[in-house]
């Protein structure tokens, strides 16, 4: 299972690809889309927009994650989150690749097994968990890659329980 994790951002958009196969995970690319300030914003959106098919194509994801923001700390930054959003889910939806969303809360507690840990820990334990070494890596990708996690592990849980649940009947 491929599995293609995404921190929205206008400034810095988080990817990062996990290959799970058997409980292993396996980081395939990692990165960030990162638009220039000077553009209008119509056009950093379809920038953002059009570098997602990108990746989506030359990767091919079985799914994709996203963390779904619960607040903003202010309505500007929400409604600019909001749009970057719209085109990430544009992305998605015209590869017809399934999404998935999950809370901070939720990819952090898979990732750090602590709910309200800091972005750091949070990418010291991505590396951790993909064997990595990358003293660049950002934070938006760690972030990206921790979503990508987040769902490869809940979704093998799921699986679990429902072969549990058939050998009950």
């Amino acid at each position: 299972m491929r599995v293609l994790g995404i921190d929205p951002s206008l400034k810095s958009t988080g990817f990062g690809i996990v290959d799970s196969q058997e409980q292993k995970l396996e980081a395939v690319v990692y990165g960030i889309i990162k638009t220039s300030e000077s553009q209008p914003f119509p056009q950093r959106l379809n920038e953002i927009r059009q570098e997602l098919e990108k990746i989506i194509q030359n990767y091919t994801p079985d799914e994709v994650a996203i963390e779904n923001p619960f607040y903003a700390r202010n309505v500007r930054t929400a409604i600019s989150l909001g749009q970057v959003r719209g085109a990430v889910l544009i992305a998605i939806a015209s590869s017809k690749i399934p999404l998935f969303e999950y809370s901070a809360l939720e990819i952090k507690k898979a990732v750090t097994g602590y709910g309200q840990a800091e972005k750091d820990q949070v990418q010291r334990m991505v590396k951790i968990l993909l064997n990595l070494e990358d003293e660049h890596m950002s934070l938006d990708a760690s972030d990206a890659l921790a979503a990508a996690i987040c769902h490869a592990n809940l979704r093998g849980l799921r699986l679990l329980q429902l072969e549990k649940k058939k050998g009950k009947r």
